[in-house]
């Protein structure tokens, strides 16, 4: 053991209870995805850093990206998101796709930070986009899809809330307290860090970008107004819709909600627990300039992302990741003896040609094979001995409650569907 190569630092091994939990995962997501129409998609795991340079802020690219020169020696990295390569796709098709697109994806990922509770270098991402529609609607429909996931996995809206807010709103009031287009950026940037500074770094900050004392106490009271997304047209719109698709409970508005990616410009949101333990599970919002910016012409855009392992740690806190992920209908082939594998073999593979997943044992004594499925989870086991075969009978018989009932070969399959 002394010599055991170990993963890289930032990785995760996936053994099969932990694969279940991640397919259980992405099943629950798929529900959601699909009940609203959107489609299956994905992109390379490389890009050019060309794509990210202008498009996803300094700080992911500079500090964050895996990069590195490819063996032509052109800069290329490992995807640290998938918004950029989405719009990329979209432009280099334009002409040929029907809008407003509904599409979604889950795949790998990987930034270069700390690994901590909550945070990896390599992690999977659920992304979902609506492209091609600018209207209120369309923003309402992304949160209903994230609240409908909370719901399918059985988060309710006192264990968590999506929080709203609209950078249009946000850069009309910040012109009102005098804030200039070359402060703005910066402070977008740091009004998203606000509940991760201590409010005298905060301020520290805020009046190194040249804002005054009186300018960071209104910017202060304007995070503090809860009423705020009243002075807003499209917020008021927003949260009416909401309410039309049956998902007002989970929405809240919060102006400390920003973003820091440049590419949002208006409705943006991020879901996080109610108990403050888990900020960001997800997080999106609207964008208008992505795809003309990667070559495209200009298409408005709305979507959100959420990561494996915040998601996974929020539902294991409050208990809600099934204890038994085994599939239920997986049938256990016992080999009764030597002379009678080829017979089991021959049953195991009929059933599996209808569709049952099957695992097959090896020739031992059957109290050893019984201990064996227990130990996997499994439900069913079935016995062919020689007095099955002699009789063109098959025992089925139930692992939980160890009743067994003994069934004509030729009725099996309808036998076993129905208990499916």
């Amino acid at each position: 053991m002394k010599n055991l190569v170990k993963s890289v630092k930032g990785t995760r091994d996936f053994y099969p209870d932990e694969m279940a939990k991640r397919q259980w995962l992405i099943k629950k997501l798929a529900e959601a995805s699909e009940s609203f129409g959107y489609q299956m998609y994905d992109g390379p795991c490389l890009e050019t850093i060309d794509l990210y340079a202008a498009k996803s802020g300094e700080e992911l690219v500079k500090e964050q990206a895996f990069v590195f020169n490819d063996r032509g020696g052109d800069p290329i990295t490992l995807r640290p998101e998938l918004t950029p390569t989405l719009t990329r796709m979209v432009a280099s098709r334009q002409n040929l796709l029907t809008f407003p697109l509904r599409w979604w994806s889950f795949g790998p990922f990987w930034r270069y930070e700390r690994p901590q509770k909550g945070r990896t270098r390599e992690f999977f991402q659920w992304n979902i986009d609506q492209i091609g529609s600018d209207s209120v609607q369309a923003d309402a429909e992304l949160i209903a899809v994230a609240a409908t996931f909370f719901r399918k996995v059985g988060l309710t809206p006192d264990q968590v809330k999506i929080l709203v807010n609209d950078r249009q709103l946000m850069d009309a009031e910040l012109n009102k307290i005098g804030i200039n287009a070359a402060q703005k950026s910066a402070m977008l940037r740091l009004i998203d860090r606000i509940d991760k500074l201590p409010a005298d770094i905060w301020e520290e900050k805020a009046l190194a970008e040249g804002l005054s004392a009186d300018q960071v106490r209104a910017v202060r009271d304007l995070l503090g107004n809860y009423d705020l997304w009243k002075n807003s047209e499209s917020m008021r719109q927003l949260f009416a819709a909401l309410k039309d698709l049956g998902v007002e409970e989970y929405a809240a508005y919060e102006p400390k909600i920003i973003r820091g990616l440049d590419y949002y410009t208006g409705t943006v949101f991020e879901a996080h627990a109610t108990n403050g333990e888990f900020r960001a599970i997800l997080g999106g919002g609207h964008y208008a300039n992505l795809v003309s910016d990667v070559g495209g012409n200009p298409l408005p855009g709305v979507g959100f992302a959420m990561g494996d392992v915040v998601i996974m740690l929020v539902l294991e806190a409050f208990g809600l990741i099934p204890a038994d992920l085994v599939d239920p209908n997986t049938l256990f082939m016992t080999v009764f003896s030597v002379e009678t594998l080829v017979e089991s073999t021959r049953l195991a593979s009929q059933l599996r040609a209808e569709g049952f997943k099957v695992i097959q044992a090896e020739p031992e004594k059957l109290a050893k094979q019984m201990k064996f499925a227990d130990r996997l989870g499994l439900g069913r086991a079935l016995v062919l001995g020689p007095e099955e075969i002699a009789d063109g009978k098959v025992v089925v018989k139930d692992l939980h409650s160890f009743e067994q009932v003994s069934i004509p070969r030729g009725e099996l399959v309808e036998f076993l569907r129905k208990r499916a």
